[in-house]
């Protein structure tokens, strides 16, 4: 009891003890619950009509467009621009294709496995004849192929799955096909279901061939609105606002964007280093010139252009060294030339120079044995039987192989990296034998047996030595750009500071109005992905840390001007007001011109009245007259000429865009062409089509698309 007691006389502070107590364990878990949502927003690349779009899922997405690419294309790799351009695609058809599977789910429309094997059987698709499933003899899709294909997967998939392994690139590619194929069809069908919402109809069709047709000459009294001096024309911030109201829905912007201003500096080789590389080259000139085989000294060099020692097309040298091997002697070599637009030094060593064909078709048997004299033997008796007029086929098939012929183009080998010595003797064989003629040809790892059968485009081929190398800088011409730069940005931490300093230090403040979120670099500079982060996650009149970007070449400060938020631009954007006040004056300049005009009906009294004056032919309802003495296209000037019979001169003065114009109509007239009704009303399906293409962007303003890439790029 006592006990009890005690707790009782301290009930307050044992209460507040314990409330604290639950406090802080509720705010762990507040906190803890913070953390976790971060995370998982940071594993967030966008959202789309309310749905988060993981990292992981986007990934999978680009992986899977990467490699489709890779084997369509013959690429084992992307470089850096490719792949953005990659992740920008995947990420424009992933967001058409949820905004279209949820309009479709709501109107029922789907896309049946019937409608899927129509295409498949049609064959025509352009995605299809990009699949190895194509009859070489039709050049059309062969869904036995592909059926084939699949029942093989399948067997190997339990049966041999070393080759399962095999197909599984292509079953990959296929999968992605297929359901690009129904996202392609369900698009399809939503468009024209939206397309077929425009009707055409002959009357309409009627118009439209008038509309086309019929020409007017007139003769045009121009009033051009750059006469008027915009001093004169008082604009208040009254008129300015009204008309902000009049035309707010062209203001409105989707994505958030922001101003900046930036200092970046690319940090470029000094003279020293300049003097250091011609050194090294000169020592280069003085060493190829005497060397035969230039393999091994080439490889010293680590130059630019791999050396492979065997005859190439110019395709395969930079432009700037195959614009120079037609003038240069075989065997002569140049001197030291510096390219200023890749910023390298040259050395080139014409070693020769013959005609070669660019294609050569051609059929192989591969030789292999226990030992060098089983394959020289096995090989020696099948080139023996082939110089008797023995089938090559025939005799291929006796050691499991098909003989068949196959095409090698130039484009296929010339860009390799390297290339070892049984390689430069199998290309070097098929470049030079003779169609029908045969060669035994001896490997390290065997024999191949090969005969050229057809040989195509015969064209200029060159083995030439080239030393290319960056005329880069060294590390102290860097720590000297970089210590100064720094000095300058600790010393500008205000935008004031920062636009004073630039000029103090002989650097150019440069600016760069609404970058997105959507854009890959800043200012268009690689490797800027921690700028965009800042950027993004900054406030107004912010200055950043510098950045060490580009190539490992260029050195950046930001600092932020502006942030225009989602919606509608402020009135008090500089550049809103700009386009406002221009509309004000326009709008001004042509309520005076029209005043100064009233009651003028003749182009004489319109000339006495300023006008500047001009014939105007072949005018159509259809297309806006282009008027040479204001420099504009006028599409309310179309619209009343036609609207004015002939010889009448026009009822009320045409407010345009640069100018206000009067006008009389000399004569009307049609082009030569019968109507065809069908064919007009066909014109204006297509025109209807064209209309509902727009609906996706419509769409994608609803969806609320948030793109987050920005993060991750």
């Amino acid at each position: 009891m006592a006990a009890l007691g005690k707790i009782r006389s301290h009930g307050a502070i044992l209460v507040g003890v314990i409330g604290a107590a639950l406090l802080a364990f509720i705010a762990e878990e507040a906190f803890r619950s913070c953390d976790s949502h971060k995370n998982e927003s940071r594993q967030q690349i966008g959202e789309v009509l309310g749905e988060k779009v993981s990292m992981q899922e986007y990934q999978k997405l680009v992986d899977e467009f990467t490699n489709v690419l890779k084997i369509t294309q013959g690429r084992d790799n992307l470089t850096d621009d490719e792949l953005n351009q990659v992740k920008d695609q995947v990420w424009q058809t992933y967001v058409q294709n949820r905004i279209i599977e949820e309009e479709a789910k709501k109107l029922g429309l789907t896309v049946t496995d019937k409608e899927l094997q129509n295409v498949l059987a049609a064959g025509t698709n352009p995605m299809l004849l990009q699949t190895p499933f194509v009859n070489q003899q039709t050049g059309r899709f062969d869904a036995n192929m592909l059926k084939k294909f699949l029942t093989e997967y399948k067997s190997a998939k339990t049966t041999n799955p070393q080759m399962a392994e095999q197909y599984q690139s292509i079953y990959n590619f296929w999968t992605f096909v297929e359901k690009s194929l129904r996202q392609q069809i369900l698009a399809s069908k939503y468009q024209s279901l939206f397309a077929n919402c425009f009707l055409s109809n002959p009357v309409s069709a009627k118009m439209a061939f008038k509309e086309d047709t019929e020409e007017s000459n007139i003769q045009l009294a121009a009033f051009p609105y750059a006469d008027i001096n915009d001093n004169t024309i008082k604009v208040t911030d009254e008129e300015l606002k009204a008309k902000y109201e009049e035309l707010k829905p062209r203001f409105k912007q989707f994505v958030e964007t922001r101003d900046i201003k930036y200092v970046d500096v690319k940090v470029v080789a000094s003279n020293a280093d300049k003097a250091e590389l011609n050194k090294e080259f000169k020592a280069y000139e003085t060493e190829i010139r005497g060397v035969e085989d230039p393999t091994q000294f080439m490889h010293k060099t680590a130059s630019l252009v791999n050396y492979l020692g065997i005859p190439q097309t110019k395709a395969a040298f930079p432009s700037d060294i195959a614009a120079r091997l037609d003038s240069m002697a075989v065997g002569s070599t140049t001197g030291v030339v510096e390219n200023k637009q890749d910023n390298t030094l040259n050395i080139i060593r014409l070693l020769s120079k013959s005609e070669l064909p660019d294609s050569v078709q051609f059929r192989a048997i591969q030789v292999v044995g226990a030992t060098p004299d089983a394959v020289k033997k096995s090989a020696d008796s099948i080139y023996t039987a082939l110089e008797n007029g023995g089938d090559f086929e025939t005799i291929a098939k006796k050691y499991n192989q098909t003989g068949e012929k196959q095409w090698i183009t130039s484009a296929q080998y010339q860009n390799a990296p390297s290339m070892d010595a049984d390689t430069k003797n199998y290309i070097n064989t098929l470049n030079t034998l003779g169609v029908n003629a045969i060669k035994n040809i001896s490997l390290q790892q065997g024999s191949l047996i090969v005969q050229v059968t057809d040989r195509k485009a015969m064209t200029s081929k060159y083995v030439a030595a080239v030393i290319k190398k960056e005329i880069k800088f060294s590390k102290n011409t860097y720590s000297t750009a970089f210590n100064k730069f720094s000095q300058f940005v600790s010393e500008s931490q205000t935008l004031q500071a920062l636009e004073k300093n630039a000029a103090k230090y002989g650097y150019q403040l440069q600016e760069r109005n609404d970058v997105s979120t959507q854009e890959h670099f800043v200012a268009g500079i690689h490797g800027t992905r921690d700028a965009m982060k800042w950027l993004f996650d900054s406030e107004d009149g912010k200055i950043s840390p510098l950045y060490e970007c580009g190539d490992n070449d260029h050195l950046l400060v930001l600092a932020l001007t502006k942030t225009h938020e989602k919606g509608y631009r402020s009135f008090d954007d500089s550049k809103v007001k700009e386009y406002l006040k221009q509309e004000v004056l326009r709008d001004k300049k042509a309520e005076q011109i029209i005043a100064k005009v009233k009651g003028v009906n003749s182009i004489a009294a319109a000339k006495a009245k300023g006008a500047k004056i001009a014939e105007l032919n072949q005018v159509t309802f259809a297309s806006p007259a282009f008027v040479t003495l204001t420099g504009s296209s006028e599409p309310a000037l179309s619209g009343a000429v036609a609207a004015t019979a002939k010889g009448k001169f026009v009822n009320h003065a045409v407010k345009g865009q640069a100018g206000v114009y009067l006008f009389q109509v000399i004569s009307k007239s049609n082009r030569p062409g019968k109507f065809n009704e069908k064919e007009y009303e066909q014109r204006l399906k297509q025109k209807a089509m064209q209309y509902a293409g727009n609906f996706m962007q419509e769409l994608y303003f609803k969806a609320n698309v948030v793109d987050n890439r920005y993060l991750f790029f």
